[in-house]
């Protein structure tokens, strides 16, 4: 269990990312259709992930009809991650799993570590020693250095525009918007 949350709540991507990352502003995000595009996730995806709470946004979550979801880098950081155990054939429900796993274990830091995969199931290396033993057991495995995809997820956010959270309801703005 990290702080508060115990397996099988919704997967807060700061209680993961929260040591070796840039440190960044808790008002500033990027909308679902940016997230998605860097993440290199369909918004279809990015939009079941958070409304079944595998992943949800730590700016600002949905409202209602209408409302923009914002995500900040981590969360980002988190979809790309997500989307790479799936492209090694790690099925959702066990990245789900392993996202529980991880919690439990109480991993804060994932910038220094390694997730690897055979296909069939997630593994943690934490050290060489961790790696070595893995791969000499004669199984293949894929690995996703967290580092180089938290990289990839500046690069590409780069082009996006950030947006600054506005404490007013954006549905009574537009509400307010259409009556005048």
């Amino acid at each position: 269990m990290i702080g508060d949350v115990a397996p099988g709540e919704p997967f807060s991507a700061e209680l993961l990312f929260t040591d070796g990352l840039p440190a960044m502003d808790d008002e500033v995000g990027y909308r679902g259709a940016a997230a998605a595009k860097a993440a290199g996730i369909t918004y279809r995806q990015l939009d079941y992930w958070a409304r079944t709470e595998l992943v949800q946004p730590t700016v600002r979550g949905a409202s209602g009809s209408g409302s923009q979801r914002l995500y900040g880098f981590r969360d980002i950081l988190v979809l790309k991650l997500v989307k790479r155990l799936l492209d090694t054939g790690i099925s959702l429900q066990q990245i789900r799993t392993a996202v529980d796993q991880l919690r439990a274990a109480g991993i804060r830091d994932l910038a220094g570590t390694t997730l690897m995969s055979d296909g069939a199931s997630v593994y943690l290396c934490t050290s060489n020693d961790e790696v070595i033993d893995l791969v000499s057991r004669g199984q293949g495995v894929f690995g996703i250095a967290v580092g180089k995809v938290l990289r990839e997820v500046e690069s590409e956010l780069l082009e996006f525009e950030v947006e600054k959270l506005d404490p007013t309801d954006e549905l009574a703005v537009r509400r307010a918007a259409r009556s005048a």
